[in-house]
């Protein structure tokens, strides 16, 4: 199951790629590996998704980050193994450098038939890998009033955790070009201010009134409130190819949301961003990550990614040293800053070798990093 309601807990749901060694293009094997992977890992834990060429993972409940940590890669050393007994291989990152949405095969269940007949070519053009970072609050009224406040800070978030340059064997000029196709959805990209649960309630119904979506659990704002869990659920970001940054991301997840929380309990002042600026700045992220301006929505203006990644982290603080978290988060953090994040890797590597395969090699190689035998 995913993650629980008890106050500031974790959950991470990872989807990743299933790989052919030799050719390095995605293969259609997520059923045999699914049914693998569940007898070491758990029934629970690890799910098929919209392809059969992708596989999710879920953890447990996790109370810190050293829980995330060990979770996450007792997760991956189960999928990679159930992986390799059929000579397959895992990787973790949001697109794949160059195979085609043409040559992957929908998993046949009836929720993604729906999907796909509801959305046509934009389903079947969702050849996009995410990652979802729940966050454990169960007053859900304050859950709304968090939504609101966590706005602001997508768009860094999902600079940190760029890791998609490539689409279909070229350089999409993008640090996440997940993030364009993904928007082209009607209930994605960043939600929408609430005053309160009811507000939220009332769009979520209308939105499944008029066949929008076909219910509640298809909303898929980049920070939303699921149905069947209370927790708050970031899902902006990339999938991270090296655990350290799955750590990083999903400590800040919960010290944003534990900031805003408390902030809200407050009614101290918040950004209430134009809905046209957080796109630009969501725009901004995607396109260029780390290496360019990013847009302050509070203030209006374009600063220094690094200056505004650094306004993050003066927000979290307070709650990252309550958790004990500062120390481990804020030195990833400042690694990224430093080398640069998934996107920065694989463009490095290609433009070393030119070769997109061995962009390939390098997410295999970071995805199974530290998953040896426990």
């Amino acid at each position: 199951m995913p993650p629980g309601a008890e106050e500031y807990t974790i959950g991470v749901e990872e989807e990743y790629q299933i790989v052919d060694p030799e050719t390095r293009e995605l293969l259609s094997r997520g059923g045999r590996v699914v049914e693998l992977a569940r007898r070491s890992v758990g029934e629970e834990e690890v799910a098929a998704e919209l392809l059969e060429s992708q596989v999710e993972t879920v953890t447990p409940v996790c109370h810190t980050l050293a829980d995330v940590r060990a979770e996450v890669l007792r997760l991956r050393r189960g999928v990679i193994e159930a992986a390799e007994a059929e000579g397959n291989r895992i990787v973790a990152a949001s697109t794949h450098p160059f195979s085609h949405w043409r040559e992957q095969v929908v998993t046949p269940k009836e929720r993604y038939r729906v999907l796909v007949e509801t959305y046509q070519q934009l389903a079947r053009e969702q050849l996009v890998f995410g990652f979802h970072v729940h966050v454990g609050l169960g007053d859900r009224e304050a859950a709304v009033r968090v939504l609101s406040r966590l706005r602001a800070w997508l768009a860094p978030m999902l600079a940190l955790s760029a890791n998609s340059p490539y689409w279909l064997g070229a350089d999409s000029g993008y640090a996440s070009y997940r993030t364009q196709v993904w928007s082209r959805f009607p209930v994605s990209g960043p939600p929408g201010p609430f005053k309160s649960r009811h507000e939220h309630d009332e769009l979520v119904r209308a939105l499944v009134e008029t066949g929008t979506v076909e219910d509640a659990t298809k909303v898929y704002w980049d920070a939303r409130l699921p149905e069947k869990v209370e927790t708050v659920e970031v899902r902006v970001m990339d999938v991270c190819s090296r655990v350290d940054e799955v750590v990083m991301m999903a400590g800040l997840s919960r010290a944003l949301v534990h900031a805003c929380h408390e902030r809200s309990e407050r009614e101290a002042p918040y950004p209430k961003p134009r809905p046209e600026l957080l796109r630009a700045a969501h725009w901004r992220a995607s396109r260029h990550g780390l290496d360019e301006d990013l847009i302050d929505v509070e203030a209006g203006r374009a600063v220094p990614a690094r200056e505004m990644i650094e306004k993050m982290l003066l927000f979290a603080r307070p709650a990252l040293e309550e958790a004990g978290d500062w120390e481990e988060v804020s030195e990833l953090v400042y690694e990224t800053l430093k080398h640069g994040n998934g996107a920065t890797r694989q463009r490095r590597i290609f433009g070393r070798t030119g070769r997109l395969e061995d962009v390939v090699d390098m997410l295999i190689e970071e995805t199974a990093r530290g998953t040896g035998p426990p």
